[in-house]
């Protein structure tokens, strides 16, 4: 991703969004969230590159610039809040797309971050399944919509979203927590019994 319309597109395929130039200057281009008109996506031309502006967590702020020369502080905004990325070819699509996605969700009321908070509240020694997550975050039938969150969980240490589990307290698909048995490795050191890749939800099932 190196362009601005690449950006812009890619901000505005998030729901309720809409694209604005505000200043009277096409070099600022921005991204809003409809309702709350809170802006998530910056886009302006500096230097010779297209760059944004976007929210981050301070759990990933120091992360993305430490990881990439071309993620720096926010340039013309709140520092401890915002990182700008220059799209200068060295970053993968992928964490562009998902630096964007984070500012999102930041600053909406998204359904990924009902369910991140939702996740939280899983006591230690405890799991909860797919669907009492959905209905936590508001929504029991988006149980599906529960698992590609966590799939792309940005913080696993403060998410804990190996505490969730299948209706039949069956566990995830390896590749969810870095290797096979992660799981239930996070789950034991929990306190939680595995066996045979499940978890007896009447003895260590949330009750909500």
């Amino acid at each position: 991703m190196t362009t601005r319309e690449e950006a812009l597109a890619y901000g505005i395929s998030f729901p309720d969004t809409y694209q604005e130039a505000p200043f009277h200057d096409e070099n600022w281009q921005l991204v809003r969230v409809k309702g709350c008109k809170k802006v998530f996506l910056w886009t302006y031309e500096r230097n010779g590159y297209i760059n944004l502006n976007v929210k981050v967590s301070p759990e990933w702020r120091d992360l993305w610039r430490s990881t990439y020369s071309s993620v720096i502080a926010g340039w013309h905004q709140n520092k401890e809040h915002w990182n700008t990325i220059i799209l200068d070819g060295t970053i993968p699509d992928e964490d562009i797309r998902r630096m964007i996605a984070e500012s999102y969700d930041l600053v909406s009321d998204s359904p990924t971050k009902r369910i991140y908070e939702a996740v939280r509240k899983i006591p230690r020694g405890q799991v909860a399944t797919y669907g009492q997550i959905a209905q936590l975050a508001g929504d029991k039938k988006m149980a599906r919509a529960v698992g590609n969150a966590l799939h792309k969980n940005p913080d696993p240490s403060g998410i804990p979203c190996y505490r969730v589990v299948n209706s039949k307290g069956e566990l995830a698909g390896e590749f969810a927590f870095g290797g096979a048995g992660k799981q239930a490795e996070l789950l034991m050191a929990d306190g939680i019994e595995v066996v045979n890749g499940r978890v007896n939800l009447d003895k260590y099932g949330m009750k909500i």
